[in-house]
């Protein structure tokens, strides 16, 4: 009877093996004969290998179980060609052609299908923003004022626009493992509150995902370095290789802590605006320590002197994971949190006309 017991029980255990759910890819992929396809995801800052197979004339498949359906791409090996797409535990077709694949046809994943549909319901506004871009980019090669300016508020508003429909996608999908990898794009521009609500709202299966506890964490950083809050100490090096710490610069009426990088497009076209502002308050009580989010110490000092930064900087070169970008919850440069005497944050994320008008409104003309 043991024997027939363990017998019946070995059977079921294969039985529910065989039975966990379980992804099947098969790929037919014109023009890529003996090519090695990978699957590829980003993890923790890497990229890692979840599956592979050797496609036979184009035709290739994969087969594996995954915890929760997660964006992945199918990659070439060696080769440049890739493809994005949602891998879950279902029997999911790619065709294409090698050269295109990017444009590969997915189907039989729900939540890709998903996915397409928020695409292709931001696809009119995603086209207009990247034409206005060229124009921007012209206008600014020419130094035509008012033209870029003018984009620059049609611009505002389309950003809006796609703001919007990111929110309503992540309101109005609550089940769809999509949601929380959309929320984090927009997550930048919302306080602490906004992303806790929006990710409790979420079904609780899609809430335990590692993207929605890593924005549920970082909100909880976030409400330590909100407005009114006092600023959290920290201590990096200077140029020079000499420790600074933030509050040995706390005390004069308003301190602005200011995270960039000299690779940062965006934070070298705002330099001139903070050049700006401690130029014309330096002398009344306003000051400026800028984090550097660079790995390269030769371009940190470089940039430095090239936009005439001339208040103090640190950095530890650790690129994002810079100590004090972590600990100020900073996903996006520029990043600023302005300080008073006593290091409380009295705002933060100022940038251009709304920095001066800040400044000017506390310190006084």
């Amino acid at each position: 009877m043991r024997k027939i017991a363990s017998l019946t029980f070995a059977i079921l255990f294969v039985y529910a093996c065989n039975n966990e759910p379980r992804y099947t890819i098969t790929g037919n992929i014109e023009g890529a004969d003996s090519v090695t396809f990978l699957i590829q995801k980003r993890d923790a800052g890497r990229i890692i290998t979840i599956d592979s197979a050797f496609s036979k004339t184009g035709s290739f498949r994969m087969s594996g179980s995954v915890e929760y359906p997660d964006l992945v791409q199918l990659v070439a090996k060696d080769q440049r060609y890739r493809v994005s797409f949602y891998l879950e535990n279902a029997s999911i077709n790619i065709t294409g052609t090698l050269d295109s694949l990017y444009k590969a046809d997915i189907t039989g994943s729900k939540t890709h299908d998903e996915y397409k549909a928020y695409v292709e319901s931001n696809r009119a506004l995603s086209e207009k923003y990247n034409a206005m871009y060229q124009d921007y980019q012209a206008a600014r090669q020419t130094n035509d004022t008012a033209k870029i300016s003018a984009i620059e508020k049609e611009a505002g508003e389309i950003q809006n626009q796609m703001k919007q429909l990111q929110l309503d996608f992540v309101k109005n999908n609550p089940s769809s493992y999509v949601a929380p990898s959309i929320l984090r794009n927009i997550s930048y521009d919302m306080e602490a509150e906004e992303i806790e609500a929006a990710i409790n709202a979420m079904d609780t299966n899609v809430a335990k995902i590692p993207v929605a506890k890593d924005l549920m964490a970082r909100a909880a950083s976030m409400k330590a370095v909100s407005i009114g809050h006092k600023a959290p100490d920290f201590t990096l090096n200077d140029v020079n290789g000499n420790p600074v710490s933030l509050y040995s610069k706390v005390g004069s009426k308003l301190l602005l802590i200011d995270f960039w990088a000299a690779w940062c497009g965006p934070c070298r076209q705002e330099n001139p605006n903070v050049v700006k502002v401690y130029s014309q308050f330096h002398k009344k009580g306003f000051d400026i320590l800028g984090v550097s989010l660079d790995e390269s110490k030769e371009d940190w000092v470089k940039a430095i002197a090239d936009d005439k930064l001339i208040w103090s900087h640190v950095s530890d070169l650790q690129y994002w994971s810079n100590a004090a970008a972590r600990m100020y919850a900073v996903n996006a440069i520029p990043a600023n949190f302005l300080l008073d005497a006593n290091g409380i944050i009295v705002a933060r994320n100022l940038r251009g006309q709304d920095l001066y008008n800040k400044v000017s409104e506390i310190i006084g003309n």
